[in-house]
């Protein structure tokens, strides 16, 4: 019998973070805590957001009492440089560190849980992994293409999540996650619509490509782009503030929070009930569109993340994509259970660990 395996879980986010204890995939103390965006949005710097989370990655420890010698492993929702990954597990070495502070910070949640993460294990002495990371990318050679020439696109999705509920519901019907043809909708603080085949993502639509999301503007036309840069009224802190910061539901309400907004709604509020409805709208037109990948042979479409807990915002999805295939609703998140597990099969040898270096990047305007 395999000894059991404990596991520092650090899944840092926009919104909320997430910190836990496992034992091997079972979740024994965790602590959640939802973020203040406007705070958040007013740090400097990379280091103080470090400083930030680290409060709450350290206060966790404490509180629990866990002894870090005690420790087989730190799993960790992050990033490492820029490409393509494979699904499964990345170590999370020195290098992988130097690459990710070395660059931009990007999306604060994986960054942040990545240095940190890394910090602690060096500190501890304790290998620390990456598992489903968000650029996986196994995509197929024809969805890569785009309508510049040597332009490929840059894939990114809630692999982690999207992954582990396709697993569950797959043998909640009854069926091989290996045998599978499933559309899901990861919705978060940013949204990730994907087609999972047989256990791999093989299409997806990031926050960047599809519908606007409670902190992304979605799909935006080159125009728009080309007219800030090429308006000198503009300062670059503004165009990232129109393009970055004051976009999707936050733009539109001045709040990001989907309990807030429902409860306008039901205040009367006219306006946030057409941005509200507008965001699942175009949910659904993505969801259509990926059944073309499956050529419409789609076992279920699943809706997942914190907002597929709104009966409200799920119902208007599922009256516009039911005639697909059935709608299962997964509501918040298996981010830890599925970072724990993963890391725990490649402890025990029943994962193969992947190759940092084989990581791809991407090609950008690279000719024939």
């Amino acid at each position: 019998m395999e000894k059991v395996k404990k596991i520092l879980v650090i899944n840092l986010g926009s919104t909320s973070s997430k910190i836990a204890f496992c034992e091997n995939d079972r979740v024994v103390q965790q602590a959640e805590t939802q973020h203040d965006t406007a705070l958040l949005r007013a740090l400097k710097g990379p280091e103080e957001l470090i400083g930030f989370f680290s409060k709450a990655v350290d206060d966790f420890i404490r509180d629990a009492g866990i002894d870090p010698a005690a420790l087989d492993a730190i799993a960790v929702r992050g990033i490492g440089k820029q490409g393509s990954y494979r699904h499964g597990a990345y170590r999370l070495t020195p290098e992988l560190l130097q690459d990710v502070t070395g660059g931009p910070v990007g999306h604060i949640g994986l960054y942040s849980s990545t240095v940190i993460g890394g910090r602690l294990s060096e500190r501890w002495g304790v290998p620390a992994f990456l598992y489903d990371v968000v650029p996986t990318d196994e995509v197929m050679p024809i969805a890569r293409i785009t309508g510049i020439a040597h332009y490929q696109r840059h894939i990114a999705s809630h692999t982690l999540n999207c992954r582990a509920v396709a697993r569950r519901v797959a043998l909640e019907m009854g069926k091989d996650p290996n045998h599978v043809n499933f559309i899901i909708t990861h919705m978060g603080g940013g949204f990730g619509t994907l087609a999972y085949q047989n256990g791999t993502i093989v299409e997806t639509y990031s926050a960047e490509e599809g519908s606007f999301t409670p902190e992304r503007p979605g799909r935006i036309s080159a125009s728009l782009v080309q007219e800030l840069y090429s308006d000198p009224k503009y300062t670059p802190e503004e165009i990232r503030r129109i393009l970055k910061k004051d976009v999707g539901l936050y733009g539109w309400l001045g709040t990001s929070n989907c309990v807030e907004v429902e409860q306008r709604i039901a205040d009367g509020d006219e306006k946030a009930r057409l941005v509200y409805q507008a965001m699942a709208y175009q949910v659904s037109k993505d969801i259509c569109s990926l059944g073309a990948v499956f050529c419409g042979k789609v076992d279920a479409i699943i809706l997942t993340g914190g907002i597929a807990h709104s009966k409200l915002f799920t119902g208007w999805i599922e009256e516009r994509v039911g005639f697909i295939a059935p709608v299962k609703r997964m509501p918040g998140a298996m981010e830890i259970e599925a970072l724990a597990g993963g890391v725990t099969r490649v402890l025990n040898g029943e994962e193969p660990l992947n190759d940092y270096q084989d990581v791809r990047t991407y090609a950008m305007f690279k000719e024939d």
